[in-house]
């Protein structure tokens, strides 16, 4: 009975988890035959490094040094607006060389600490971070999973990838920053700095840090499973209030939006959509966007990739759909679900819809430039 209390309690205070259940039922009820299928559908390789990263951005928060870094910042950026600008550019290049959802489990939490030592707008900063990470990944082959996947189709170099998605990324964050230097105040941030030092664990803070690029690598080499094991096991053994302290509930969340989405696919009417979009005005760009409205970015690319190969198109277009609705961009979920900030969700939309407008516009007129 606990257990049941408790997940009604979170299901009527987590709107995002009762609406993926609720879509969840109504599916399941329309392909009742497909409920042999439904562990298929879920990337459960995501999962696992997914799991092995949240352990590790909670290990990097506990250990006080975010918050020491965040006191470094509050020292040297002396006004609401610089420090907006200087997470904004950090997020950003971070997204490129580490993964858009990588970047937000270490900046996230980093800015969250930025809220115990000043007075900041940290629901806002979240939100432009999340809008940092869908821009600045955007160049990337490796900035985020759509660019990846997309990248391997092409079968084109690295550096010929990059240079093709530099327009549009460049165009997103220059935007972007025009707008961070409008959204956020050019007021002083005062600082009581005996109110801010913290103890730091330094060896949880070496192991976590270190922990990092052990963990890609091995993710990169296809040993994810051991590396989670290596994690949870490290962690199990010498932190448990890490485990402890971790919102495992992000997993569940996850796990249901592959199986929605896996089922939407599924649909028959959803084939006729596909070839709906392409035929929008923009092409492949307009309905890769529109379509990560409805399910999200990564989804959208692999479901049009069969109907086109105009690769970059495509690429511009799924990545300019991170933008928009929160659902656009899984990277969008996790800053909004990492910030456990309340009331977040209106104030993401009312910046990242124009963002996606008006990155669409840019879309538009480069690809008429570029041809």
């Amino acid at each position: 009975m606990r257990l049941l209390r408790y997940v009604y309690s979170r299901l009527s205070e987590d709107l995002m988890l009762l609406a993926l259940v609720l879509a969840f039922l109504a599916l399941i009820a329309m392909m009742p035959e497909k409920w042999r299928l439904l562990p298929q559908l879920v990337e459960w390789h995501t999962i696992a490094i997914l799991a092995g990263l949240m352990v590790l951005s909670r290990g990097l928060e506990d250990s006080g040094a975010l918050a020491q870094a965040g006191r470094w910042l509050l020292v040297h950026m002396h006004s609401e607006r610089r420090l907006a600008l200087a997470m904004v550019l950090f997020a950003a290049l971070l997204s490129a060389v580490i993964t858009n959802d990588v970047a937000l489990f270490i900046v996230v939490p980093l800015t969250v600490s930025l809220g115990n030592m000043a007075r900041l707008p940290i629901g806002r900063l979240i939100i432009f971070e999340a809008l940092a990470v869908n821009a600045g990944s955007a160049v990337s082959p490796i900035g985020n999973p759509q660019n990846l996947f997309l990248w391997q189709l092409s079968g084109d170099s690295f550096i010929t990838f990059l240079v093709a998605m530099l327009p549009i990324a460049g165009w997103m964050l220059g935007v972007l920053l025009l707008l961070t230097a409008v959204a956020f105040a050019g007021r002083r941030v005062d600082v009581n700095l005996d109110m801010t030092r913290t103890y730091i664990h330094s060896r949880l803070f070496r192991v976590s840090l270190l922990c990092y690029p052990v963990f890609l690598l091995l993710v990169e080499f296809g040993l994810t499973l051991p590396a989670l094991a290596g994690v949870l096991a490290l962690f199990l053994l010498c932190w448990r209030r890490v485990l402890l302290g971790v919102d495992w509930l992000i997993l569940a969340i996850f796990i249901l939006m592959f199986i929605d989405l896996g089922l939407l696919a599924q649909l028959p009417f959803m084939m006729k959509v596909a070839d709906g979009l392409i035929a929008l005005p923009g092409g492949e760009v307009t309905g890769a966007a529109l379509l990560s409205q409805l399910i999200s970015n990564v989804p959208a690319a692999i479901f049009l990739a069969p109907f086109s190969e105009q690769w970059y198109w495509l690429a511009w277009g799924v990545n300019v759909g991170g933008f928009g609705l929160a659902i656009g961009s899984l990277a969008n979920l996790i800053a909004l679900r990492l910030s456990r900030q309340q009331g977040l969700w209106v104030a993401f939309h009312a910046w990242s819809i124009p963002m996606l407008l008006v990155s669409l516009l840019g879309a538009f007129l480069l690809s008429a430039v570029l041809g």
